[in-house]
């Protein structure tokens, strides 16, 4: 998860909604905001000492710390994936999530340059790369990078330029032995390759994920007086596989010209059974079955080309990304004398993105500068039915207004960005832009409406000592609209009805974040991030003029919060060979209700989470054992007229012995989930949520058991 702009791992909004209408306080916020970023600019430039002032860094002196594949040979790595996870202190941000490329917003580099995609992000790159194609890894100060929109630690993965063809291949079958969740996974694996010569490399990967996970349990229902109404017992089984071909190409030529092509190819086909025994024991006994699949498939292609143009070098991006997803959820409903009732919701949904950008990077007044432009095109086509199946076993139409429909946004973004080192242990990074946007929807609405939204941040990286590094980013975020979210949907699943709200407009929040980071040296390090956020119109369910509910805007909210990590390693304390990792994370938010009024969490938003694993390896033996638990839980989800609440308790502990030289594999036995962890479900529906008057409730907890896990990794 993003630590800085958490709110956009969900979407918000800005106060002017009416269709058609561009928020009249826009201009105003602009010029403060430019004031604001300018002061700040010229702020922390006098309080630099003028006479340290010097040109950019070089290369060395953004070096932080270097690590050979050597220095992690203990955990037998295989590609450059294992050595980056081993970093104490360091966890890999995906980014894209946002439409468009924007500026950098993943902490991996390969070769200091970023990688071109964007669902084929980092770490299938990396793991891509095998460990005997890795040189070294850089840990760097991403402000004094010129590659705009870095800042905090960065790491950087530097590769031979000449190599032979190498590779790598895992298979991980599981099985899980546990009465009605009973599964075998048997599908799972990868192989990659690797290959490089005349300054020229390619990767190629071929993988299939596959999950096998069922869960059983009893369901109580309960009436508006909490008498018990029912207690069902109910079964769930969920199967995917999703297969993926994946590769990239690089070649630098004899003038300094860089060329990178990347790719990827997906599928995704699920299918989800569950089965509930109704007021068994009585005359209306029953048995519900809900039936769900999806059969999607999508590509992503992209390039880059850089290139000295004058004083300074232009690049050149591009990607297309499409997306195909059929769905089909379906339920019914049987009696005992074989009568059986339901409804389907079936829904074709795809999706595109279309980008180029331009970035033209050069050096004046002792910094560097990085001046962008980027335009996209993104576009969601749905077309849904929703059906009923009646006793006499005809199936209904139903009407479903704005459930086929059609949202495009094209938009276009320009920015700025200049990175000063101040002195020798301060850097100083800032970004200034601006994004239009126009969205249209059509299908049972036409309705177009565009904005203008300006963007950046200031960014300060301060090391103090030679172990301690202080970052802090002051940053106005604009968000992206889930497409999905402008469209009329059902679930029959939990007999919801969102309707088609086309007042939707994009987010927009100002975020500080906060990172300290200590380095322990043998020891190992630790890192502390803070931030806190305050947002304009975030998105969560509303009840919508003329009927029903759907997600919409809400004027303003906050977030705050903090996310530590810490590594410490034993070879400098009572013995060698031992490591733990320690993550926590919290994040508070507050939000009005549109409905009862008073203060409440972002519904689904994260809310906090704890991590602890621990490893052993053995000196001058090939054996390591370890152990994990972790826990997540997420805010309740509310709607207009009701409130549920997931979470998985007490949280999942797995352990694992490994032997590192089985005849050169590295082989792993797992068993995961060793307490017993359950699935825990509540809801609560109202008949009106403002006067807490309840129709019924739900609770149910499911075991889904243990299970075992076989890894098999090796090289060629």
């Amino acid at each position: 998860m993003t630590r800085a702009g958490i709110l956009f791992y969900t979407y918000a909004s800005s106060p002017d909604s009416a269709m058609g209408k561009q928020p009249v306080l826009m201009p105003l916020k602009l010029r403060i905001y430019l004031n604001c970023l300018c002061a700040a600019c010229s702020l922390s430039l006098l309080l630099a000492n003028p006479c340290a002032l010097q040109a950019s860094p070089s290369h060395s002196e953004s070096v932080r710390q270097t690590y050979l594949p050597s220095d992690f040979a203990q955990f037998a790595p295989r590609s450059a994936f294992d050595l980056v996870k081993q970093i104490p202190g360091f966890s890999i941000d995906e980014g894209g999530d946002d439409r468009g490329f924007g500026q950098a917003d993943t902490n991996v580099l390969i070769n200091e340059r970023r990688i071109s995609g964007k669902s084929n992000g980092p770490t299938q790159a990396l793991e891509r790369l095998s460990v005997d194609s890795v040189i070294r890894i850089e840990i760097l100060d991403g402000a004094s990078l010129d590659i705009g929109g870095i800042s905090g630690q960065v790491v950087n993965v530097v590769t031979a330029s000449d190599k032979d063809i190498t590779g790598l291949y895992r298979y991980s079958p599981r099985i899980r032995p546990t009465g009605n969740n009973t599964e075998k996974r048997l599908r799972e694996f990868s192989v990659a390759m690797t290959g490089a010569s005349n300054n020229s490399e390619w990767t190629l990967s071929v993988a299939n994920q596959q999950r096998a996970f069922g869960e059983s349990g009893y369901e109580i229902v309960s009436d508006s007086t909490l008498e018990i109404t029912d207690r069902r017992f109910e079964e769930s089984r969920r199967l995917f596989d999703r297969p993926n071909i994946s590769g990239s190409y690089s070649k630098e030529m004899t003038s300094g010209s860089v060329f990178n092509l990347v790719g990827e190819v997906n599928g995704y086909y699920s299918n989800v059974t569950e089965k509930s025994e109704r007021l068994t024991g009585t005359p209306e006994a029953s048995t519900r079955v809900l039936k769900q699949s999806e059969d999607e498939y999508n590509f992503e292609i992209g390039a880059d080309y850089e290139f000295s143009l004058g004083a300074g070098r232009l690049k050149l991006m591009g990607l297309h990304r499409f997306e195909s997803s059929p769905t089909v959820d379906r339920t019914t409903t049987s009696n005992a004398e074989g009568a059986t009732v339901g409804s389907i919701f079936s829904r074709q949904a795809d999706e595109a993105e279309s980008i180029v950008r331009a970035e033209f990077g050069f050096s004046a007044f002792d910094s560097q500068w990085r001046w962008s432009l980027e335009g996209a095109e993104n576009s969601l086509d749905i077309e849904s039915e929703l059906d009923e199946l009646n006793r006499q076993g005809e199936v209904n139409a139903i009407d479903l207004d704005g459930a086929n429909s059609r949202v495009e946004e094209t938009r276009v973004e320009s920015t700025l960005n200049v990175s000063k080192r101040l002195n020798e242990r301060l850097t100083l990074q800032a970004t200034l832009g601006a994004e239009y946007s126009k969205i249209s929807q059509t299908g049972s609405s036409d309705v177009t409406r565009d904005f203008v939204r300006p963007k950046g941040f200031l960014a300060l990286n301060y090391k103090p000592t030679d172990t301690l590094f202080l970052s802090a980013k002051f940053e106005r975020l604009v968000g992206q609209l889930s497409f999905f979210d402008f469209i009329a949907s059902v679930d029959v699943n939990l007999d919801r009805e969102n309707v088609t709200n086309v007042d939707l407009v994009p987010p927009q929040a100002w975020n500080l974040n906060i990172e300290t980071q200590q380095s322990l040296g043998a020891l190992g390090s630790l890192t502390l991030n803070l931030f806190y956020e305050d947002a304009e119109d975030i998105v969560d369910g509303i009840p919508i003029e003329g009927g029903g509910q759907a997600p919409g805007n809400i004027d303003t909210a906050t977030l705050y919060g903090g996310f530590f990590d810490i590594t410490v390693l034993s070879d400098e304390l009572l013995w060698q060979g031992g490591r733990a990792d320690l993550s926590l994370g919290y994040v508070n938010s507050k939000v009005a209700d549109p409905i009862v009024g008073n203060d409440r969490k972002i519904s689904d938003e994260f809310y906090k989470s704890y991590t602890l694993s621990v490893r052993q390896d053995f000196e001058d033996t090939p054996w390591a054992l370890g152990a994990s638990i972790d826990y997540e839980e997420i805010a309740p989800g509310v709607r207009i007229d009701e409130v549920s609440f997931y979470n998985k308790s007490p949280g999942i502990v797995n352990v694992y012995v490994e032997n590192k030289d089985v005849k050169g594999l590295t082989i792993r036995f797992n068993v995961w989930n060793l307490i017993g962890s359950k699935n825990r479900y509540r809801r609560t529906v109202y008949a009106d949520r403002l006067t807490d008057e309840v129709l019924f409730s739900e609770s149910r907890s499911r075991r889904f058991g243990y299970s075992y896990t076989l890894t098999i990794e090796g090289a060629f």
